[in-house]
């Protein structure tokens, strides 16, 4: 999510101008949901943010320390279990929704570097596991970004062919558009 902010188009400063009203963004590169300290812990950048609607990502830096693609099954079951309902995930996404806030996972896109490896099948397995989390509670919004990225299509990717380019930041932020303000 915090890519491209320095060039002022990242997905919160998209979302900030298709919206016409300010985004908050506490977003920061290599942060993991079940590790990172400080600031680089997802749920501690979370730690009393109050908004109507929560968007977030997470886990693809808690599956490239923890495993290696072919043996993610515990950290997958750390993060989000088969049913959606435990996990540091679920966790996070209940605290959140304590506060009163809508929440939007946005799930990841196959990047160029990931297309046709291992890595594809975990990231498949978090997906139907954050749909099972989101599938439980209304208020809880899971977005594909699958849906708007092509692996194929480079101009979507950042040179190392993994983190979005401007254009595939405001692809992810339109995406999200459509779940905060739908058109009729």
């Amino acid at each position: 999510m915090a890519w491209n902010r320095s060039a002022g188009a990242s997905v919160a400063d998209v979302l900030a101008a298709r919206l016409g009203s300010p985004v908050g963004d506490v977003s920061l590169p290599l942060a993991e949901v079940m590790g990172g300290v400080g600031p680089l812990n997802i749920p501690n950048q979370l730690d009393g943010v109050r908004a109507e609607w929560i968007v977030l990502d997470g886990g693809a830096n808690d599956l490239s320390t923890g495993c290696d693609c072919t043996d993610c099954g515990a950290v997958l079951d750390r993060l989000v279990s088969q049913d959606g309902r435990l996990g540091a995930i679920p966790a996070l996404v209940s605290d959140l929704r304590g506060t009163g806030a809508r929440v939007i996972w946005a799930d990841y896109y196959t990047s160029p570097r990931y297309a046709g490896t291992a890595c594809a099948g975990t990231y498949r397995q978090l997906e139907m596991r954050l749909g099972r989390m989101a599938a439980l509670d209304p208020g809880v919004r899971l977005v594909d970004m699958d849906d708007v990225f092509d692996p194929g299509d480079l101009s979507l990717f950042a040179g190392d062919r993994l983190h979005p380019s401007k254009k595939g930041s405001a692809r992810i932020a339109d995406l999200v558009l459509r779940e905060i303000a739908p058109v009729p």
